[in-house]
């Protein structure tokens, strides 16, 4: 235990403000002087012991003076020794501003009232496990992963993994340092009064949040993530997470793969005007992987398009927002499921783009931007036109999906595919069968009226006409009369009839088809 008498000058000026909560300020006041960058070269009478820190914080010194809470506030010190809190119960607030930490701090188990360490540098933190009632403030103060401690697999800058806060947790203009590591590890994380990562907010190795419970929201707007280099270079993994709101917005840099899968937002996730990416120097790594995303409102309209690959297999959002930078060349789309489009213009103006071929031929890009062949990405999209009212929007889209998927077929599929395209855009567009039998009505009635057909019982039947002639052939339905009282001798003739009555009964099922399809709004 340490006594008054083994402290230094510093060390019993804190000592003695600690009781009423006073902040011990030992900076100069000269700025080259007080700079933290060269906290290493403070002398003795800027230098505190973390074992006094830590005593004072455990009870060495609880007189309480009436009218006066006890707390730890200190600015400006050279902290010696590593501040080992672990497992502690600390009923006191900690505040350290503008200083330099020799050694790594543990809390890992600490139950503690607020923790604020603004504007200092460490090497590490380490508070898994941690409950803080308050709220940790990291503001403008640099983490570094050189001290590593035995509880985590990886080299890590800050740890919060199975922490709990009541109060919010601050790391405006912050920065956490682990290139080849975890600069923030935060799994099973729970905090009441959100996450706030802006003003130059900047991590350097991957910030993990997998699982998090987030109901204050996640905030991230201008922060810059440098991910892990390589082929494992994650900048954010926030998997399985659960909050109400997700901010990438406002200049937000992800030099890495921004990883989303299964996370839950019940309000707002946007990346408006954000910068995605993915994996330098590798285009078919993922910029975004968002699989089984659920959310309310979805806003992409990023300030370029992504680097890398978009993956929203399985996502779900009730509003998707986008503009011309959304999208790379290659977008996972099986599954996705989303209640309206919405895409912002030049001036900003947001409004649901539909009733124009434009608009359905980019839209129809999109979708095929996806690998392989998938129906459901163009049953969604039909669907939402369809329920804004643009029926012929909506056949457009089922139509570039029937010759999407012709590609993946055997050949002689590919050729009636082909077929059924060319005479009725496969059923969508059923008005081209009107045009076929106009021009084959014509085609058929000028050849025949040169012709000199065969009555197949002379004297009987009325006389040959080219038009009717071609018309009976052409209707497979019913008769008039005139394909069974004629016959060709001329070879020619006869098999242009066969063909006409083959071509008709075609055309005849896909006018049924789409009929069909209009009246079923499919």
């Amino acid at each position: 235990m340490l006594t008054y008498d083994e402290l230094t000058g510093p060390e019993r000026e804190l000592w003695d403000a600690f009781p009423e909560g006073r902040r011990v300020d030992l900076r100069t006041g000269v700025a080259e002087e007080d700079r933290v960058a060269g906290g290493g070269e403070w002398g003795p009478g800027r230098t505190v012991r973390a074992a006094v820190i830590a005593a004072l914080l455990l009870g060495a010194h609880a007189t309480e003076r009436p009218g006066a809470v006890g707390s730890l506030a200190l600015t400006g010190a050279r902290i010696s020794g590593r501040l080992d809190l672990a497992g502690a119960r600390i009923d006191h607030p900690l505040w350290l501003e503008d200083c330099w930490f020799e050694q790594g701090v543990n809390l890992f188990g600490a139950e503690t009232r607020t923790v604020a360490i603004t504007g200092s540098r460490l090497p590490g933190l380490e508070a898994g496990s941690t409950r803080i009632d308050g709220r940790l403030d990291l503001r403008d103060s640099l983490v570094t992963a050189r001290s590593v401690f035995s509880f985590h697999p990886e080299i890590t800058a800050l740890s919060l993994i199975h922490a709990h806060v009541s109060g919010g947790i601050v790391l405006n203009g912050a920065e956490l340092s682990a290139p080849e590591g975890w600069a923030l590890s935060a799994g099973g994380l729970v905090t009441e009064g959100g996450v706030f990562c802006r003003r130059g907010f900047v991590a350097h190795g991957e910030v993990r949040l997998p699982g998090a419970q987030l109901p204050g929201g996640l905030f991230m707007k201008g922060a810059r993530l440098e991910g892990r280099p390589g082929s494992r270079g994650v900048a954010l993994a926030l998997d399985s997470a659960v909050a109400s709101t997700l901010n990438f917005s406002g200049g937000f840099t992800a030099n890495g793969t921004v990883r989303l899968r299964g996370t839950q937002v019940s309000d707002n996730l946007t990346f408006e005007d954000a910068f995605l990416n993915g994996t330098p120097g590798n285009s078919r790594a993922p910029a975004l992987i968002a699989m089984h995303l659920q959310a309310v409102d979805f806003d992409l309209t990023l300030a370029r398009p992504p680097s890398g690959t978009v993956d929203l297999r399985g996502a779900q959002v009730s509003n998707l927002h986008e503009n011309e930078h959304s999208w790379p060349q290659t977008v996972e789309l099986d599954g996705f499921v989303y209640g309206s489009i919405k895409t912002a213009g030049a001036n900003g103006e947001r409004r649901e783009a539909v009733g124009d071929r434009e608009s359905v031929a980019r839209r129809v890009a999109w979708i095929r931007s996806s690998p392989g062949y998938s129906p459901q990405p163009y049953e969604q999209l039909a669907t939402w036109y369809r329920k804004a009212g643009h029926d012929d929007d909506a056949r457009r889209v089922l139509l570039a999906r029937q010759r999407h998927r012709r590609r993946a077929l055997a050949p002689a599929a590919r050729v009636w595919g082909h077929l059924l395209d060319v005479t009725v855009g496969y059923g969508y567009r059923p008005w081209l069968a009107g045009v076929w039998l106009l021009a084959l009505t014509l085609l058929g009635t000028a050849a025949f009226d040169a012709g000199s057909p065969t009555a197949v019982k002379r004297g009987e039947g009325a006389p040959f006409q080219p038009l009717v002639y071609t018309l009976d052939l052409l209707i497979p339905i019913g008769g008039l009369g005139q394909r069974t009282a004629w016959y060709w001798t001329d070879g020619t003739l006869q098999w242009l009839a066969y063909a006409l009555i083959a071509i008709g009964w075609i055309l005849t099922t896909a006018v049924i088809a789409g009929v069909t399809r209009t009246l079923q709004k499919n």
